[in-house]
């Protein structure tokens, strides 16, 4: 609802023109089509927002995920992180991201039912996934065979179906674990592991990676709970680049495999869900406790970067960041301690002590901390991104029903300005001047 009231409306003046133009502002924002009211003359196209990497465009209304980054504040569905993490489960998690409410006890056992019931894949999944080569990334891996699933379920087309979208949201929570454990042992060379229903979700994702010859795997209930709490504090996160991506392609209208496919290639990149390996490999470089203040000396200089500090929204302590240090400290009590965690250490003593960095806001994020817990656990650095997008599916799924329902929506299509050459004539190839094929495009004219 729009505010006719003047303390809700901005006023413009466009000194090309002398005209004036109120443009009216709801919950902080205003529409940016009204900013083509706002022209030049009448076969002007009007006024665009220019806003590389979308910092500062609301591109939809959502009630999932809240983020306060200047106090540090996360809450799903307006429960505080924190209490979730140390409260919940994550399949209870997903319920209430998926469903808007936490479940009472009846709805919670239903929900892990019709989760457990959708664990397994079917068998010539494994034979597509058998195609790829014998050492590939299971990132790379994950994103073709969650791709693939909508083929194996051509009903999930049917997105306005309110029971098939809940059919789908149960498949995908339940087989992302399922396709990220074979993405993993293929990779190894090692047999797949078939799902365990008598473990619990994490324990069974546990199993399916690392059961080897023992007739039953037992997970370790430290270990079993800190991969949980991870996969909460990945659940969701606003709109960061992979769940844009999924909308972005969602909107097209297209089933949800298709679109969490988009969403897991974006969390491929090193910027988002590479984040915590950009760490561990950072901490290797170091090497040693006694080479950190160099290190840091360089970073000051502009000639290192300190992974694993920082972040696009919170402009102070990532709150999931002290979680994190919580969890790494318990499972290091099961697993022994990593040699890379008194580096780490001493990296955040030195960066919350220093003006350099606190000036800069240069708090510790998520991926500071968990990297070293994941490689503690077991897992290799291939898997970092594998492993959020398990913890980021329910999340996505949740954007993803928000924007089915949303009539606002239409399929995603950005601006441009565009700069390249204006009309040029065609000319045959005999007549054409020697070419340097190093020559970078000419910037040329300025249209909308």
């Amino acid at each position: 609802m729009t505010h006719s009231k003047p303390e809700h409306t901005l006023s413009i003046t466009d000194n090309r023109t002398g005209k004036s133009y109120t443009l009216p502002i709801d919950c902080g924002t205003i529409r940016t089509m009204d900013l083509r009211r706002i022209k030049v003359d009448e076969d002007d196209f009007g006024l665009l927002g220019y806003d590389p990497g979308y910092l500062n465009t609301a591109s939809c209304k959502s009630q999932v995920t809240y983020i306060d980054g200047d106090k540090g504040i996360l809450r799903y569905r307006g429960y505080p992180i924190e209490q979730l993490a140390e409260q919940s489960s994550f399949l209870e998690t997903a319920y209430l991201l998926i469903k808007g409410q936490l479940p009472d006890s009846e709805r919670l056992s239903a929900w892990k039912h019709n989760i457990r019931n959708h664990t397994m894949v079917h068998a010539n999944l494994q034979k597509f996934m058998d195609g790829f080569r014998y050492d590939g990334h299971p990132m790379g891996i994950l994103v073709g065979t969650v791709g693939a699933l909508s083929t194996f379920y051509p009903d999930a087309k049917n997105i306005f179906d309110k029971e098939a979208r809940k059919l789908q949201v149960r498949r995908l929570i339940g087989k992302m674990p399922t396709l990220a454990a074979m993405s993993f042992r293929h990779s190894m060379g090692f047999p797949y592991v078939l799902p365990d229903n008598d473990l619990s979700y994490t324990g069974n994702f546990l199993s399916m990676m690392f059961r080897m010859t023992e007739l039953r795997y037992t997970p370790n209930p430290v270990l079993e709970k800190a991969l949980d709490v991870l996969f909460i504090l990945h659940a969701d996160h606003e709109q960061n680049c992979s769940a844009s991506a999924v909308r972005a392609v969602g909107s097209s209208q297209v089933d949800p495999y298709s679109a969490l496919a988009a969403g897991c290639a974006a969390l491929y990149g090193p910027l988002h869900g590479g984040a915590n390996e950009a760490v561990i490999r950072m901490l290797e470089r170091i090497g040693s406790v006694d080479k950190v203040p160099g290190f840091m000396a360089s970073v000051k200089s502009g000639e290192g970067r300190l992974m694993g500090f920082g972040h696009r929204v919170y402009k102070n302590y990532d709150p999931r960041a002290r979680i994190i240090k919580k969890i790494a400290f318990e499972v290091f009590e099961v697993t022994g301690t990593n040699r890379l965690l008194d580096i780490a250490l001493e990296l955040e003593r030195i960066a919350l002590e220093d003006d350099y960095f606190v000036s800069r806001k240069l708090y510790p994020n998520v991926d500071f901390y968990s990297g070293l817990i994941y490689q503690a656990m077991g897992f290799p650095l291939d898997m970092f991104p594998v492993l959020f997008a398990i913890g980021r599916t329910p999340g996505w799924l949740a954007q993803w029903t928000e924007q089915v329902n949303d009539e606002e929506q239409k399929i995603s299509r950005p601006r441009q300005m565009y700069l390249g050459e204006d009309r040029r004539d065609y000319v045959p190839i005999e007549q054409r001047p020697p070419v340097n094929p190093d020559d970078e495009p000419r910037t040329g004219v300025c249209r909308l």
